[in-house]
């Protein structure tokens, strides 16, 4: 992968998604780490389903911290992981009181010691609600990567991430993230992709082997 050839997937993916942004509702840098936390293992819209009520009952983390675990555990039962996302939760908003007064810290090094929080959250809060550059690699950026052979297969998310990186100039990261996750959630998907309507076809050994793959498969 080349960064002009990368430059040329970025340019046609824009023009599909030209308005891709983060889809976790949310109306402030903490209530984006609760929602990203929420949100693994889980779709984006199952979490907009659940956070309107939990986001009107605690505005703070003091107020996670004031009610049983249990109640926690009730109000985000519709979500996968509940038990372990409302114990990372309660530890993470023990930690901000006791460390942080209480607010959210702005850096990626000190984001990823918080409690449920990992390198991929962590990305997602600094670049959305800090304005800081960075690529979260999800389950959709990994796998649109590994297709358009930007990364291998055998690449940890991690690498993937590094890949990007050195290919995309540092003020595109954030932009590239989210054109991607759309790409992937929309247009590349897991089961279906659309392969046969792809504009970066031409482009994607993976498409030409599928669509190859199922017109052997047909004779």
């Amino acid at each position: 992968m080349t960064k002009n050839k990368m430059k040329k997937i970025l340019d046609i993916i824009g023009e599909m998604f030209p308005d891709a942004h983060c889809e976790l509702n949310h109306s402030n840098p903490f209530e984006l780490t609760i929602a990203v936390l929420l949100s693994a293992q889980c779709t984006d819209e199952m979490v907009n389903r659940v956070t309107p009520r939990l986001f009107s009952k605690y505005k703070k983390p003091e107020d996670y911290l004031a009610v049983p675990l249990e109640e926690l555990e009730n109000d985000i039962r519709q979500i996968g992981l509940f038990r372990n996302k409302a114990k990372n939760i309660k530890g993470l908003c023990e930690m901000l009181v006791k460390e942080y007064d209480g607010q959210l810290p702005r850096t990626h090094e000190e984001l990823v010691k918080l409690p449920g929080v990992g390198r991929k959250t962590a990305n997602v809060v600094v670049s959305n609600a800090f304005g800081t550059p960075a690529i979260a690699v999800d389950t959709h950026v990994e796998r649109v990567s590994k297709r358009l052979g930007i990364a291998r297969w055998k690449d940890t998310p991690i690498q993937v991430e590094k890949k990007l990186m050195n290919l995309v100039p540092k003020e595109d990261w954030t932009q590239t993230h989210h054109r991607l996750i759309f790409f992937g959630r929309y247009h590349c998907k897991a089961q279906n992709p659309n392969c046969d309507s792809c504009p970066l076809f031409d482009l994607c050994r993976e498409g030409q082997k599928r669509l190859k793959k199922n017109h052997n498969d047909k004779n």
